[in-house]
């Protein structure tokens, strides 16, 4: 679904986990990276057990030039990752959080 599409679905009041997900992927994907992050953390206040949407939520924030705020949305996706058996999300993330360290030591 187009984020055109669901941007109209948030403008009728429909607003959950899913529906921002799909937004903030769709404007990560476009290289709306400011955009993709706010949708994005939408997500994860409705559900902070959304391991894929801290996932992005960090990729956004690191893609939007803030270091900091990525990696403290990796840390927590690590958290969401792990207390749900995410496996394979907790070691992206891990991943993620090692390459961060090497590019921002001062961060």
């Amino acid at each position: 679904m187009s984020t055109e599409a669901l941007e109209k679905m948030l403008a009728k009041g429909v607003d959950n986990a899913l529906l921002r997900f799909g937004l903030g992927k769709g404007y990560l994907d476009a290289g709306d990276n400011s955009l993709a992050a706010q949708h994005l953390q939408c997500c994860v206040q409705f559900d902070p057990q959304y391991s894929a949407a801290w996932k992005l939520l960090g990729k956004a924030l690191l893609a939007a030039e803030q270091p900091l705020a990525a990696r403290q949305a990796w840390e927590q996706g690590m958290a969401a990752a792990h207390a749900r058996g995410d496996k394979q999300a907790e070691k992206e993330m891990t991943v993620f959080l090692r390459k961060l360290a090497k590019q921002h030591p001062a961060d």
